[in-house]
């Protein structure tokens, strides 16, 4: 792996180059791993990706593999859980807003059909392709995510800033911020 030209917030980790290579800037579609990615973005804020990267298996054990339906219906009891588990981040406004956010989730698939079909629909099902020269030529925040931040934040969800979002719309392929010369630069 490491042999090829990779964006260069990958690193030289292991784990951040597999996610890299495999996964960022990837059009996903299946609602599950949508789902995750949007709670994991959420728990991101103020942090790495690389400290959530090396949670990540922690969170699907701790969060149920991320299932919406469950997560919409835990209590106390289970927040005490997530509280006490040193393989997330034991932060109790991030806990509560993962709950919210699943419980905020369903309602927006109850009235969308699914989040892939309400997130795609945001850029008529295409992803947005971009060739940053550097990484300083890449956006933090874009029109579109502030608008999809807005509207997220109005259906009830949290830890949706614009920010987070737009790193949520680069993470499922959404938005394609592969810099020039990467290997994933099609």
């Amino acid at each position: 792996m490491s042999e090829q030209k990779r964006c260069g917030w990958a690193g030289s980790d292991a784990l951040m180059q597999a996610y890299h290579d495999r996964e960022w800037g990837t059009p996903q579609h299946d609602d599950r791993v949508l789902f995750e990615f949007l709670l994991l973005e959420g728990a991101q804020a103020g942090l790495s990706w690389s400290t959530i990267l090396n949670k990540r298996e922690n969170y699907r054990k701790a969060f149920h593999g991320f299932d919406p339906q469950r997560i919409a219906r835990y209590g106390e009891r289970d927040r005490q859980r997530l509280l006490a588990d040193a393989g997330i981040v034991r932060n109790r406004l991030k806990i509560a807003a993962a709950i919210g956010n699943a419980q905020a989730y369903l309602r927006l698939c109850e009235q969308s059909g699914s989040l892939d079909r309400w997130l795609w629909g945001w850029v008529d099902g295409e992803p947005l392709v971009n060739r940053p020269r550097s990484i300083a030529e890449v956006p933090a925040r874009t029109p579109l995510s502030d608008r999809i931040s807005k509207e997220l934040s109005a259906l009830g969800f949290k830890f949706v800033g614009s920010t987070i979002i737009y790193a949520y719309l680069q993470a499922v392929g959404v938005v394609d911020d592969h810099l020039r010369g990467c290997f994933r630069c099609g």
